[in-house]
């Protein structure tokens, strides 16, 4: 046995180099990163890379070997990434001053180019958050602030996210979704006049809804009438008889009908014309 073996230093020295030679060599890569290996400042070849629809445990983690102190790798996350937009005002087109505050999720989809042109993921969220502020304020300001509170929203997000997504492709990203969390008036007297407007609004529209409605049920009772008389006129031609006695018994609901307000007498002979049709035909 050679002399250094004996002595423990030496022989812990050794074990130590060993040590950190193999782990300079050996890298494990987790399921939910991705890597770049860079060999003296020049990415070389890609770990783990992201596949759309790739499944959990068929992908390229596990254990790889590279060139000792030679090859570094740039750890590059999978999984969905967020950005906060700070709050943000926006005027709309019916010259309402919105607080906005919003969010975007993306996924690095090209670690070699997010490398090249970020060279982290806190870069890329620097660079998206600005550009979301814009697509924001562009987008919102070509719309009153009622479109956010319809099913033009969606429309308005897919506008923002597709902006977005042009700009993060140049960063190896892509936009996965594009979402509003707040969108509020300031406090004071821009709130108290937005509610006044969209009070005002609200009654105008009632009014006229009502009008609309009452023009409706007009037509609607003139071409009832005009229907009843009809049917009277055609029941008349072929049974006058008939149609006399159903008068009649018309002017008698009415006439001793309990529900008529009030009290009132009648007094009539047995022979008076009006009682005719309880006398019955001669």
């Amino acid at each position: 046995m050679p002399a250094f073996l004996r002595n423990p230093v030496a022989l812990a020295l050794i074990v130590l180099a060993l040590l950190i030679v193999l782990g300079s060599t050996i890298a494990i890569v987790p399921e939910t990163k991705q890597g770049v290996i860079v060999r003296f400042g020049d990415p070389k070849s890609i770990i783990n890379s992201y596949r759309k629809d790739e499944t959990f445990g068929n992908t390229g983690a596990g254990v790889i070997m590279r060139w000792p102190f030679v090859d570094q790798i740039v750890w590059i996350d999978k999984r969905v990434l967020s950005v906060e937009m700070e709050r943000q005002q926006v005027l709309s087109t019916d010259q309402l001053r919105l607080q906005v505050d919003a969010f975007a999720r993306y996924r690095i989809v090209n670690p070699l180019r997010m490398y090249i042109a970020a060279g982290s993921e806190e870069r890329v969220s620097e660079a998206l958050r600005p550009i979301l502020g814009s697509a924001l304020r562009n987008e919102l300001g070509k719309r009153p602030f009622a479109a956010l509170l319809s099913p033009e929203r969606g429309q308005v997000m897919q506008n923002i996210e597709a902006g977005l997504d042009r700009v993060a492709r140049q960063y190896g990203a892509e936009i996965v979704d594009v979402r509003i969390k707040r969108a509020d008036l300031p406090d004071g007297t821009p709130l108290d006049s937005a509610f006044t407007r969209m009070r005002t609004a609200r009654e105008q529209e009632a009014l006229t809804i009502r009008a609309q409605g009452a023009k409706q049920a007009q037509i609607i009772r003139a071409e009832a009438d005009a229907n009843a008389a009809r049917i009277y006129a055609a029941s008349y031609g072929k049974d006058p008889s008939f149609y006399d006695f159903y008068r009649a018994m018309q002017s008698y609901r009415y006439t001793f009908s309990p529900d008529r307000p009030g009290e009132t007498n009648i007094i009539l002979s047995p022979n008076n014309e009006f009682l005719q049709q309880f006398q019955g035909r001669r």
